[in-house]
Formats: C-alpha cells, sequence, structure tokens
C-alpha cells in the first residue's frame, strides 16, 4: 500500500478512490492492484471502472448506502496483497521515423536545437508505462518521455492525423489509432493496429504494461503491413515480472 487514499461520492452510483497527485508507475501498479482485488470480491455489483494517473472511479448498478461500501472498499485496500501482482507484458512496437511519415521531425529539431537522429534514438530508447487508455479508443496514455524531447502542443491542431502516428505532445508522447484531429507533433508512423473490435481484446495494451518502439526503415514498415493485412504478423510482447 502506498498512500492514505481519498473515497468521494461521484454521483449516485460510482465511488471516485484517489491517490496522490502525481504520475509515477508504483502509483498505477497500486491501482491496478486494488481494482482487480475490489473486482474479486464485487464483480456482481461493479459495472464498469475508469483508470486514471492517480484515481480509479468504480460504477455499480446500485449503491444502497455510501459509506457502508467505502468501508468496505478500505478493508479490502487494507488486505490488499502487495505481492500479488497482476500479470502485464512488454509490447514492442515497430516505428518507421522516415521523414514522409514523420512530417514534423524536422521543426521539431530546429527549435529543441537536437538532431534528427538524436531525436530518433531518445524516443525509441525509452521505457515507456501505460497508465490508461482514452480520448480516442486504444489511444494510450504514455509516460516516460524523455524530458530533452518535452515539446509544446501545436497551437492550431491538425485536423486529420493519419492513423497510426507516432506523436509528442508536451510531456507525453502517444500513437493515434484511427485518423482524426489532434495537436500533437508527428515523429512517426506504426503499421500496428491499437483497436480492433474483431478481437476478444479490441486494444491488446492495458494499464500498468510497458511499451518500447522500435524503429524499422520504410521498407520494413511496408513489409509488415502486408503481413497484417494478411493476418501473418505477431506482435512482440514479453511478459514483465516485477
Amino acid at each position: 500500500m502506498l498512500n492514505t487514499l481519498e473515497y468521494k461520492n461521484f454521483g449516485d452510483k460510482a465511488i471516485l478512490i484517489a491517490w496522490e497527485e502525481m504520475i509515477s508507475p508504483e502509483i498505477i501498479n497500486d491501482i491496478n492492484g486494488y481494482k482487480e482485488a475490489i473486482f474479486k470480491r464485487k464483480k456482481e455489483r461493479i459495472i464498469d471502472f475508469i483508470i486514471g494517473y492517480n484515481s480509479l472511479v468504480l460504477k455499480y448498478n446500485e449503491i444502497i448506502n455510501f459509506q457502508a461500501e467505502i468501508q468496505e472498499l478500505k478493508l479490502i485496500y487494507k488486505e490488499l496483497d502487495t505481492q500479488n501482482s497482476i500479470a502485464k507484458h512488454l509490447w514492442t512496437i515497430p516505428v518507421c521515423y522516415d521523414l514522409e511519415y514523420g512530417f514534423d521531425l524536422s521543426n521539431i529539431s530546429k527549435e529543441l536545437g537536437v538532431s534528427v537522429e538524436e531525436i530518433i534514438t531518445l524516443h525509441s530508447s525509452a521505457m515507456y508505462t501505460v497508465y490508461f487508455v482514452g480520448f480516442l479508443p486504444g489511444f494510450l496514455y504514455l509516460g516516460g518521455l524523455n524530458a530533452k524531447l518535452e515539446f509544446n502542443r501545436k497551437s492550431t491542431p491538425l485536423l486529420k492525423v493519419p492513423k497510426g502516428s507516432v506523436a509528442i505532445g508536451g510531456k507525453q508522447t502517444g500513437i493515434y489509432p484511427q485518423e482524426s484531429a489532434g495537436g500533437w507533433h508527428i515523429i512517426g508512423k506504426t503499421p500496428i493496429n491499437f483497436f480492433n473490435l474483431e478481437n476478444d481484446l479490441p486494444c491488446f495494451a492495458k494499464s500498468g504494461d510497458q511499451l518500447k518502439f522500435e524503429p524499422v526503415s520504410k521498407h520494413e514498415f511496408q513489409k509488415i503491413e502486408i503481413e497484417i493485412s494478411l493476418g501473418d504478423y505477431k506482435l512482440s510482447k514479453t511478459e514483465i515480472h516485477d
């Protein structure tokens, strides 16, 4: 257990649990462990949940007595086995940083005073933590961007950011799972699909997982695209042991 948590009514059928206001892998791991423990005890009553950087919202089918429910949740947290971690994976995501795909690389390089090559190296050498999925279905909120690459978002967002675009915005990096408007700076593109309703799990990555970007050439990118279209590509993942 990491913190003294705050519990608040969140409407008439939900409870908000808040951790310390900071972004850290330790807190997101604590949130995920707590969520799993709650679901084991209350899966018949909880219909959904929302994970944030330092919060967990539990949506119930009904709450008769908020105070009694909060006391039960506090007991579950008190009994939480911090050694019993949930399964997590490291996903390796191929990215082509060619200027055709990373069309904002040159401008970032100029503004930050860092070469394009160094931007690619810094971005692809970091290990990122998946905090939660939101904004768009399959959009991963990632922590772990090198401070040298922090860059303010665009003053005028693009109306159509291509699907698979890998981007930097402020202190974050992310991947656009579908074509959409967006104000982040595009530095590359991945052929991987991050959201597919035909799969048992529409988004393969989950909160607490880790992600690493692997640079590939334009030829390798196109080859992977073909393999994905034929159903022959298998995304690389490794189980993480705490």
